[in-house]
């Protein structure tokens, strides 16, 4: 890459994707991989190994954040962790077992990326259904934590496949997770579930992305250019977010991530 692009191309995209987080809770996966692989012509495995590292490292600050106020359900935590970390490990393991080409690879890489962009949108658009039905079934008494008798197994299957997933594309452990997470445990607060959220990803990204630069899959550069924009980035979106309408922002990143899965996939 040149260096105007390293210099100023890429901490502005940055910018863009931390202003996007910031401003819905998502983003930073589902549209950086597409920008980095659609727009920037970066190779698909390069970019996902990447954006996992990136990601590790952005949402650190978030889920030390969540944490320090309780925003964390340790017992749900620890289970997607576990579930999480070996869905990634098998999947990582199958497909470089596989000693695929690269081209191959990229390939299977830009299908699951595309995948991912839709499941991600559909759970965008359906956001404000879900939220009534957790309403009609969260119960009278808030729940701070999972018990032994609330829909583990789907938990750990939900794990499991979240990981899988973000192993291939860098995509899923923000609105795929948040939703499937709001309707297996509609009685812990969102607030809990998105600090878990995101308490969770960080290990699964930086154990994927780790995965990823072992073999190669790792732009140094490009990952430090994007981290330079994303952090203020992050910070203007949290500002705007309080002025936003949702339903607008909610929106645009659906119809950004349909655009972004067409042109995947086609």
């Amino acid at each position: 890459m040149s260096d105007l692009l390293a210099n100023i191309h890429l901490p502005l995209i940055g910018l863009l994707i931390g202003i996007i987080v910031g401003l819905t809770g998502v983003g930073g996966g589902s549209l950086m991989t597409p920008i980095l692989v659609g727009g920037l012509g970066v190779p698909p495995a390069i970019a996902v190994g990447t954006d996992l590292l990136f990601a590790a490292i952005t949402k650190s600050f978030g889920a030390l954040a969540h944490w320090r106020v309780g925003n964390v359900a340790k017992r749900l935590l620890t289970l997607l962790i576990i579930a999480s970390l070996s869905g990634a490990g098998i999947a990582f393991a199958f497909v470089h077992g596989l000693k695929p080409n690269i081209d191959s690879l990229n390939r299977v890489i830009r299908t699951a990326l595309g995948f991912a962009l839709f499941v991600t949108a559909l759970a965008l658009l359906l956001r404000p259904w879900l939220l009534s039905f957790r309403r009609a079934h969260a119960g009278n008494e808030p729940a701070h934590d999972i018990t032994r008798s609330q829909r583990l197994w789907p938990t750990v299957v939900l794990g499991f496949a979240i990981g899988s997933v973000v192993t291939l594309s860098s995509v899923g452990a923000g609105a795929i997770g948040v939703t499937a997470l709001l309707l297996l445990h509609p009685a812990l607060p969102i607030t809990r579930i998105v600090g878990t959220d995101i308490a969770y990803a960080v290990p699964l990204t930086a154990a994927a992305g780790l995965a990823h630069a072992s073999v190669g899959h790792l732009d140094i550069a490009l990952l430090a250019a994007l981290l330079v924009g994303s952090v203020p980035g992050i910070l203007i979106g949290a500002r705007l977010s309080k002025r936003v309408p949702e339903v607008a922002t909610r929106s645009l990143l659906v119809g950004a991530l349909g655009f972004a899965g067409v042109k995947l996939v086609a």
